[in-house]
């Protein structure tokens, strides 16, 4: 795996000596939009847990089923993709428009890397948008011009937030954020979240591995119930056909056969889908 070539310009308000989340997920995923700062925090962590990769994988993929289900079962023809990360396999316009063809996505990431390669993630019909913003001012991403002018608010969307909450502290009020995004959108909306975890994981990762990631503006691994709150007021669906509904380890959920996907990787993480009523 290679990453952002040596002779190439550094994008504006890119800093290539600080170990950036989105740029470690790409390069865990085996993207290009890294650079070796971020190779090496990723290495530093897979050296304390083989898992890493999984991990990643195990996020990309219920990321992935969670936008397809929305889309397929529900009918969700419109999304904002908060968090969104840099440009992947399978990105999530890339998934719902198997679906439904002029689904329209709305990608948010306050990382300028992402705004540099947006050209990867926008397609030639004009139906996504790359919006940089912090998810944290919730007023600038949910007034956008380019938001608004995909996204309509009468009608019901799916709201993405995979493998972003974990880097808002709770001084900041997650919670509160989550509640204000499901609260714009319209009844028979989804969210779709991830959550990074320290239950159940060894004690070596969870002291070790958020120091590594400290370096990369911090993590905030959260208990189970902590992860739940986030969808307080909302309906949780099933993880599967036959479950209950609950928040679960995400390798499990939408999957064909969660026994077999319940992987090391997969206890990194709770989330769910939810429905706003």
């Amino acid at each position: 795996m290679s990453g952002v070539p040596e002779s190439a310009p550094v994008p504006p308000g890119v800093d290539p000596t600080t170990p950036s989340p989105a740029r470690i997920y790409d390069y865990v995923l085996g993207g290009t939009h890294n650079f070796p700062v971020d190779r090496e925090a990723a290495e530093r962590i897979r050296a304390q847990s083989p898992d890493l990769a999984d991990a990643a994988w195990v996020n990309r993929g219920f990321h992935q089923r969670a936008a397809r289900w929305m889309a397929a079962e529900q009918g969700i023809g419109q999304f904002i993709d908060i968090g969104s990360g840099l440009p992947t396999q399978s990105n999530t316009h890339g998934v719902v428009q198997k679906v439904i063809p002029r689904a329209r996505v709305a990608y948010v990431d306050n990382d300028p890397m992402v705004l540099a390669y947006a050209g990867e993630l926008l397609s030639d019909d004009g139906t996504t948008a790359v919006i940089n913003a912090d998810l944290r001012n919730v007023d600038a991403v949910l007034d956008d011009l380019a938001l608004r002018a995909l996204i309509d608010f009468e009608r019901p969307a799916g709201l993405l937030m995979t493998a972003v909450l974990h880097f808002v502290a709770d001084d900041a009020g997650p919670w509160g954020l989550v509640r204000r995004y499901a609260g714009a959108l319209a009844p028979g909306s989804y969210l779709a979240l991830s959550h990074v975890t320290y239950e159940g994981l060894p004690p070596r990762l969870v002291e070790e591995g958020v120091s590594v990631y400290t370096q990369a503006r911090g993590v905030h691994p959260r208990s189970r119930k902590q992860i739940e709150r986030f969808f307080a007021g909302l309906q949780v669906a099933p993880p599967y056909p036959g479950a209950e509904p609950a928040i679960t380890h995400i390798g499990v959920w939408g999957a064909d056969a969660p026994e077999l996907a319940d992987s090391d990787g997969s206890h990194w993480w709770f989330g769910g889908v939810a429905r706003r009523p």
